[in-house]
């Protein structure tokens, strides 16, 4: 079977021979990335490198390649929402699995290992702030999986009917999909000294999980369905903005992937900590240690 062919109007390449938003060359990818939302957490992440082999910058998105401990290793910026995680997916894929010269797939499959770190917002009393929360499955409420072939194949089918049932899921917004975080890789990160838990990615900051301004809300009473919601053994822990597509997307694409949170906000006692970036760095070495 011929190699498919990715045509410049699917796959965009720079001049310079890198993917189109990242700015990235296949030359410079790393199999273990660290994910980060915040451009600015990309220079903390590489401050505990041994060495630094490269950086670029580009909107949103900046990378720090280098060596961790004996590990080839990069952090990587993607911006706030899963729109942003399905560019960094996507294009981090290419430059792993798509000759950029021949434009043709690669006949040997290339798995990565990407690890996000983030903050969150608690939505149960055992995730108070400062608790390390790793992500075991993933509510989408952003719709992007489901632009994709193979997303029954690879959600929790029976989550999310469960779920859409037991909230009253309003049929205007986009379908859920429930998927779950890396197995092995959670084992991996989480020690013992984490949560494991379940979460939302939302497609907003505000009206999406809940956070009424000067716009009343569709369903006000979501935030309590949601944590008073249980299938089997499962609770909603918390809510972000990225986990669901980054954990769908790596698994569709056959890498491996998981979102570890540190919670800096408890919605449900009204109380955030907006200093936790002096306190983040735990997390991170905990990352740089186990990936």
């Amino acid at each position: 079977m011929d190699a498919k062919y990715f045509p410049e109007s699917e796959l965009i390449i720079n001049p310079d021979g890198s993917a189109f938003h990242i700015h990235v060359r296949p030359d410079q990818l790393c199999d273990k990335i660290v994910l980060v939302g915040d451009p600015g957490r990309v220079d903390l992440v590489a401050s505990y490198f041994d060495e630094k082999t490269f950086e670029v910058s580009s909107r949103e998105f900046h990378t720090i390649g280098g060596v961790y401990k004996g590990k080839k290793i990069m952090c990587i910026s993607h911006g706030i929402g899963t729109d942003n995680i399905d560019i960094v997916v996507n294009e981090l894929d290419a430059l792993a699995n798509i000759d950029f010269n021949t434009r043709l797939a690669k006949p040997e499959h290339r798995a990565l290992t990407m690890v996000r770190v983030g903050t969150s917002g608690g939505l149960q009393p055992h995730v108070p702030i400062g608790t390390h929360v790793i992500s075991e499955k993933s509510i989408g409420f952003d719709g992007v999986l489901n632009f994709y072939a193979g997303r029954n194949e690879v959600c929790d089918l029976a989550f999310e009917e469960s779920f859409c049932q037991s909230v009253g899921w309003n049929a205007l917004w986009a379908r859920p999909y429930v998927i779950d975080n890396n197995i092995d890789l959670i084992n991996r990160i989480d020690q013992g000294d984490m949560v494991r838990g379940v979460t939302i990615s939302a497609n907003g900051f505000y009206g999406p999980q809940g956070r009424e301004l000067r716009i009343p809300l569709a369903d006000p009473d979501l935030n309590k369905k949601i944590q008073d919601f249980k299938h089997d053994r499962f609770v909603v822990t918390n809510y972000e903005m990225e986990s669901s597509a980054l954990a769908g997307l790596a698994t569709l694409l056959g890498h491996r992937a998981a979102t570890v949170c540190m919670i800096i906000a408890n919605r449900l006692a009204h109380h955030s900590n907006t200093d936790y970036k002096s306190s983040i760095g735990d997390l991170i070495v905990k990352v740089l240690d186990r990936i």
